[in-house]
């Protein structure tokens, strides 16, 4: 596999957020993300603690990001990085931020289809 980060297929589509994913890489999905300054918990209400079952590894192209584990430890990632998020994680965007994350495909699809299944309650 590969391809240009533009053109990796779109799950959902979300007001100020590119988001594009291609799975079937060996059990992992691949990522690339744009998201704007902001609080993004709500997007993981209903989850397990209402935070991020699925752990990433990836590298942070711009910006900067908070993130907020459920033991109740933080860290601050910041554009230029490579990173681990383990499961159980939420976050703020601290600064407009792009990233490119791979994922264990299996929990990265339960959060993607319970982000489509918020955005068709709205």
């Amino acid at each position: 596999m590969h391809t240009k980060k533009e053109d990796l297929p779109t799950p959902f589509d979300m007001p100020g957020i590119k988001f594009g994913m291609q799975t079937g890489q060996g059990g992992m999905a691949v990522s690339y993300w744009e998201m704007p300054a902001g609080p993004i918990e709500t997007i993981f209400e209903g989850l397990p603690n209402n935070s991020c079952p699925c752990s990433h590894w990836g590298y942070l192209m711009k910006g900067k990001m908070t993130v907020y584990y459920d033991n109740g430890e933080s860290e601050v990632i910041k554009g230029g990085e490579v990173y681990y998020t383990a499961p159980g994680h939420n976050m703020q965007v601290d600064e407009d931020v792009a990233g490119i994350e791979f994922s264990p495909e299996k929990e990265l699809l339960l959060v993607v289809d319970h982000i489509k299944k918020k955005m068709n309650d709205f």
